[in-house]
């Protein structure tokens, strides 16, 4: 009995692996993300020029390692619905949100309200269907929720709170739950990873270069500053590493626990802009963290749960 059951280990053992290191790869990287963001700001670049030109960086590395790996981004109607709803939702958006939001609200705030996603893809999962509902996880989502509110409660109540800001900053989180949704759904069948990674990254470049061409906006990036340009050539790189384990998570994970790349992604994010960038711990963090800490523990609880009684 238990030789016949230790190749099933094996494999159920490779199966939760995967997504874990995927998880906690690309989480790192976004948290790597929004302190770099807020070094751009710092430099003075202005936050479409440097979202422009660190994914169009990202996309034509992914696309180079498409090709060389001979998994090229189809095009069919189909397809470039996928790349630009993708792109729209969850890069070309949600990330200009943030990287607009991050002078006025900081680093670590926006690495914070990142962690909601995971919360919000299940209450739609639930909406959807595509998940059924359970009583631990819900109470993980009302959890996070309080402790996510928890967090926005302190930041307005604050004497130089920027509600505008915050309020811009809090649609990111829905826009990324949204793609997580979006992509589970409508993944187009047979397409590889690296092949839509490169596709909806290049569907975003175009969609902030038609941003970019607006009146009163700008991609200018001065070439006479290496720093500058260094800074936008590490972040396409984090962001290359960072889209692609996307979809290989969204693949093997899922969209719930896909959406559990903000809360890897705060760990990283919130002491470095802490530590490194000198931002001041926002009022209520502790509690905050721990109540966000709480109902992320209990949704994935709740889903071991729901594994482990499929199985059975």
């Amino acid at each position: 009995m238990t030789l016949l059951n230790t190749p099933k280990r094996h494999v159920s053992k490779r199966a939760w692996l995967a997504p874990l290191l995927y998880l906690l790869a690309g989480g790192a990287l976004l948290g790597l993300s929004t302190n770099l963001a807020k070094l751009a700001g710092e430099m003075q670049l202005s936050a479409l020029a440097f979202l422009f030109w660190s994914i169009l960086g990202a996309a034509i590395i992914l696309l180079a390692l498409a090709a060389y790996r001979r998994h090229l981004p189809p095009i069919n109607l189909r397809t470039v619905e996928y790349y630009a709803v993708s792109a729209l939702l969850g890069v070309a958006g949600a990330n200009l949100l943030f990287f607009s939001a991050i002078p006025h609200v900081g680093a670590g705030f926006v690495a914070l309200i990142i962690t909601l996603p995971p919360l919000l893809t299940y209450i739609g999962a639930l909406a959807l269907k595509m998940e059924r509902f359970q009583l631990l996880r819900a109470a993980g989502v009302m959890s996070a929720l309080t402790g996510a509110f928890t967090l926005a409660f302190h930041k307005l109540s604050a004497p130089d709170a920027d509600y505008l800001w915050i309020f811009l900053a809090l649609i990111g989180p829905v826009l990324l739950a949204i793609g997580n949704l979006y992509r589970t759904l409508r993944w187009p069948a047979g397409v590889s990873s690296d092949a839509l990674a490169p596709g909806m990254l290049i569907a975003a470049s175009i969609l902030l270069l038609g941003v970019g061409l607006l009146p009163g906006f700008s991609l200018h990036v001065p070439v006479d500053r290496s720093l500058s340009l260094l800074l936008i050539a590490v972040q396409a790189m984090v962001f290359a590493g960072q889209f692609l384990l996307l979809f290989l998570l969204q693949k093997s994970g899922g969209p719930v626990f896909l959406s559990l790349l903000g809360s890897v992604g705060a760990v990283v994010g919130v002491p470095v802009a802490i530590l490194l960038q000198g931002e001041t711990a926002p009022e209520g963090l502790l509690l905050g963290i721990l109540l966000i800490g709480a109902g992320i523990a209990l949704l994935n609880i709740g889903k071991a749960k729901q594994v482990t009684d499929r199985a059975a």
